[in-house]
């Protein structure tokens, strides 16, 4: 029964809706011009050094955790190692193969907003795709590691606008389903010990590509979910067309077991065999909450609140326009985004 339903869910047609919310991560034309791969290095390293200040228990115990619960690497692979997240990257199709990355309650303390720098991956010795690739494709640049979950360090924000996180995305999809997905993990993360999350497109021989670098397009993607919260673990996993849809996530929830079938991955592979066994092999769509809380990010300094959500000077909102570009508007709200644009973040 598994099986028909994730070939259901295959069933792909690649269509668009110019009338979804723009989030930033379009095709269109950037004035943004890509950063050298020596200049990109050096602002890492400066902006490395503050980050690890600012949130040392994050970023410390991160990897310790993820290191033994990473995907098992197959013949031939290699693992690119970020300060926020891990991945492995697909050279034939240029794009990851998947990217791993721990999300917590303190990972939704926000202390910085979207660059949208989107760039070339300076540790994937073999290039990755680029800004051009995008251009005029009708795909958005869809995020793997989203960057509303990466609020918490600059350097981390900065990272996940690599075209290593980058897949080609119907605009209906990443504005919709894949969006609900993302927020949907935040409200989860707010509520748990930890998350350990693996995400990444479903490739194949012959899929339509895009640019001179030639993208594969993919048909769907998946994510998986190992939850930690008060000492006992639950996994779930998604598998989404690169489509519109209006099909509830909850209606979606499969075991990770199943997409391990259809992947050919092997995640969680540090674990004890009988409790991997345990956690991918079940399903209880009861013990997790569906319905989105889009208030869960807090402000260092803050309880959330501070001010009544008010700053004393105005910055540009960090907001996106129906076009594509950074909203000109200034505010004085702690998040950053003016009232038109406060949903976006």
């Amino acid at each position: 029964m598994v099986g028909l339903i994730i070939l259901a869910l295959l069933v792909v047609q690649h269509s668009e809706d110019s009338n979804d919310e723009d989030r930033g991560r379009s095709y269109v034309e950037d004035s943004q011009v890509e950063e050298s791969g020596t200049n990109q290095i050096s602002s890492e390293i400066s902006h490395r050094s503050s980050d690890e200040g600012l949130s040392s228990s994050l970023s410390s115990n991160q990897f310790v955790e993820t290191n033994d619960l990473l995907p098992k690497l197959r013949q031939g692979e290699k693992l690119v190692h970020h300060f926020a997240y891990d991945l492995v990257y697909n050279e034939m199709h240029e794009q990851a193969q998947w990217v791993a990355y721990t999300l917590k309650p303190e990972s939704l303390v926000k202390r910085c907003s979207r660059t949208d720098n989107f760039r070339r991956d300076p540790l994937v010795s073999s290039g990755t795709a680029n800004v051009a690739d995008y251009r005029g494709s009708g795909y958005d640049r869809g995020h793997l590691v989203p960057a509303g979950d990466m609020v918490w360090s600059t350097t981390a924000m900065s990272e996940s606008f690599f075209f290593s996180n980058i897949c080609p995305q119907n605009p209906s999809f990443n504005r919709g389903i894949w969006k609900k997905l993302e927020e949907l993990m935040r409200t989860w993360a707010a509520d748990a010990d930890s998350l350990c999350i693996v995400t990444g497109p479903l490739l194949s021989e012959g899929l339509p590509t895009l640019g001179g670098n030639k993208v594969s397009i993919p048909k769907a993607f998946f994510k998986v979910i190992l939850r930690f919260k008060q000492g006992k673990m639950e996994g779930i996993g998604f598998v989404l067309p690169n489509r519109r849809s209006a099909q509830s996530l909850r209606s979606l929830g499969l075991s990770v077991d199943s997409i391990e079938s259809l992947t050919g991955l092997d995640f969680f592979a540090g674990l004890p065999d009988d409790t991997e066994e345990q956690v991918e092999s079940s399903l209880c769509p009861f013990c997790w909450t569906w319905t989105t809380n889009r208030n869960v990010y807090q402000y260092e300094g803050s309880s959330g609140q501070g001010n009544n959500g008010r700053s004393s000077t105005s910055v540009q909102c960090s907001g996106i326009t129906k076009k594509g570009r950074r909203c000109r508007n200034r505010t004085k709200n702690t998040s950053g985004y003016c009232h038109h644009h406060v949903g976006q973040q």
